[in-house]
């Protein structure tokens, strides 16, 4: 005999599952909590593989899969936020047809509110090089080729600055990248919008913002992502109802949890215990 499937209450009850290569995506994280506030989340760091963007799609791919069924599997998640820019490029499409019945959410870079904003018509990318090179990344560009001028920085190293929470480094990229973009500001044939085209590269705002000056607008993708996830989770009625008791995060790392928790600290101001996790 087959058990009836979930009724919206119950499944309203379910938390959201977000995963990253790291600590990045406790950026989206921010966005989603703001957004659903009284939703429970499993937020995922894949420390321990990282990072992504340095990496061929088939790891990337293997490490999104073994991620998902474990949120599935373990927490029951009733959405997916992919909140890295690289695995959302190489792998969202082999999980919408994994899990067909799993609302799943990615990010890409913000390069078409970009498009739609700048005035110069030059719009600076800063993202990894999996994801300029990936095919979802070159097909989002073409559609825009003639809106503007885009000039894609790959920013090897810099998420893994910004992970292992280098300061020397991450600043020494971030003056490095965007001398390699400019000119920077308002004037014709400099760069007036910044796209931040990974989950990492919102922790080094400000000193990026050092760097171009205050004129230069900056794109993320967090707050279209807690939108987007809302909106599916309406459409299903599978939005929370009422505030829980229950611990708002749970955090979990393929990685050093003494790191993520540093990181949970530094950048969303709390302090939390972190599971370690082997997700193989």
């Amino acid at each position: 005999m087959m058990a009836d499937a979930p009724q919206p209450q119950a499944r309203s009850r379910d938390p959201i599952g977000v995963f990253d290569s790291g600590v990045g995506g406790l950026s989206v994280l921010q966005a989603l909590r703001a957004e659903l506030p009284d939703e429970r989340f499993v937020y995922v760091a894949d420390s321990g593989h990282a990072p992504y963007g340095e990496r061929d799609d088939t790891h990337v791919v293997a490490r999104s899969q073994a991620i998902t069924r474990y949120l599935v599997a373990q927490h029951r998640i009733k959405a997916l936020v992919v909140a890295c820019n690289t695995a959302t490029a190489a792998a969202i499409l082999q999980l919408r047809q994994e899990f067909p019945d799993l609302p799943i959410v990615g990010i890409e870079p913000a390069l078409k509110p970009a498009a739609a904003q700048s005035h110069t018509r030059r719009i600076g990318v800063l993202a990894t090089r999996g994801t300029l090179n990936s095919e979802k990344f070159r097909v989002l560009l073409a559609s825009l080729q003639d809106q503007a001028d885009f000039v894609l920085q790959a920013c090897d190293g810099l998420a893994d600055a910004i992970e292992q929470n280098d300061a020397i480094k991450t600043e020494a990229l971030c003056v490095y990248f965007t001398r390699a973009s400019g000119p920077f500001g308002i004037e014709q044939n400099c760069v007036d919008t910044l796209v931040l085209g990974c989950t990492h590269y919102p922790f080094a705002a400000d000193i990026l913002r050092a760097q171009v000056g205050e004129s230069v607008i900056f794109l993320e993708g967090g707050a279209p992502v807690a939108r987007q996830t809302r909106r599916l989770l309406a459409a299903r009625s599978w939005l929370a109802t009422e505030h829980t008791l229950a611990p708002a995060v749970v955090f979990g790392t393929t990685g050093d949890p003494s790191k993520m928790q540093a990181a949970i600290a530094r950048w969303l101001h709390e302090d939390c215990e972190v599971q370690s996790l082997n997700i193989e």
